[in-house]
């Protein structure tokens, strides 16, 4: 891969960007090849116009971006899906749909209606019984 270099920079604008890092979790070098990456690869929607422009490009990123773009305007199984980023390698983050914390616990309750097993015990027992077995 080619390396860049940037000289001369203000050093309002480096402690700036260290700042920014640092609140993102990342090193200065994972913030640079990120800023760089939205503005190669910005932030894409599900619009049509991203998706025309996505689709006139060659690169490998954007073209994997365009056919998730594609199979998240489909949605599966009828639910609503969007592009929501790109991860560190260039793949898009899809998110498919949302539920409620009640939906899940409603899911939950339905396939597990006697909790997690009748003849599991407490787990505060489990954990007295193991700490007193030392």
């Amino acid at each position: 891969m080619p390396n860049l270099s940037i000289k001369d920079v203000p050093e309002a604008w480096a402690q700036a960007l260290r700042e920014r890092a640092a609140r993102n979790h990342r090193s200065l070098q994972g913030e640079l090849m990120a800023l760089i990456q939205g503005a190669v690869a910005p932030d894409v929607s599900a619009d049509t116009s991203a998706r025309a422009s996505l689709d006139t490009s060659s690169s490998p990123v954007t073209d994997s971006i365009a056919k998730a773009l594609a199979a998240s305007s489909a949605g599966e199984g009828g639910r609503p899906s969007a592009v929501v980023d790109i991860d560190r390698f260039g793949r898009p983050i899809i998110r498919r749909g949302w539920k409620t914390v009640e939906q899940i616990a409603a899911e939950l309750k339905t396939k597990y209606p006697h909790g997690p097993g009748p003849n599991l015990g407490s787990s505060i027992d489990m954990i007295r019984e193991d700490r007193d077995s030392r």
